[in-house]
């Protein structure tokens, strides 16, 4: 058995998924992250100015504006709902590839061509089929790991300092 056949046979296709998925996630994090940062910042700073006026109280310079666990779950689901959607295509042709060989269809040439033959065939919905079952997994994992990492850093960092 060759290397671009059986097991290996969607290698490519699986690659070009999981490289734009995951630059997608990140870059969709970082994003995400500071636009709440911003807006929470927006928000701290206003608030303090109301209360500058209305009792003299002012908070402490230097106060870090941080996300909270369920914000941080939020950015992690939202970031894979935004990867998911620019790679469910690559997702869909990549299993058709993987799964040909057990179907009686004329084979696909290579991924091009299996795009191609399903927007020509079967439209481009269906490049979107299997979105709702792979989103669930992964917004469950990339809201975990988003939620869990700052809690986890924080805790070897301290850790690290004893």
């Amino acid at each position: 058995e060759t290397f671009n056949s059986g097991f290996y046979r969607g290698w490519k296709p699986t690659v070009s998924r999981n490289v734009p998925f995951v630059v997608v996630t990140f870059s969709s994090r970082e994003l995400v992250k500071e636009k709440i940062l911003e807006w929470k910042m927006l928000r701290s700073c206003s608030e303090n100015n109301v209360e500058k006026k209305t009792n003299g109280k002012e908070k402490p310079e230097g106060d870090v504006v941080r996300l909270s666990t369920l914000e941080n779950l939020a950015i992690g689901i939202t970031s894979a709902l935004i990867a998911g959607v620019v790679t469910q295509p690559i997702d869909v042709v990549k299993t058709r590839i993987m799964t040909q060989a057990a179907s009686n269809a004329v084979p696909y040439k290579n991924a091009i061509d299996c795009a191609f033959t399903i927007l020509r065939t079967e439209g481009w919905r269906k490049l979107y089929s299997g979105f709702a079952q792979r989103s669930i997994y992964m917004c469950g994992l990339w809201g975990i790991t988003f939620s869990l990492e700052p809690v986890l850093s924080s805790y070897l960092e301290d850790k690290n300092g004893e």
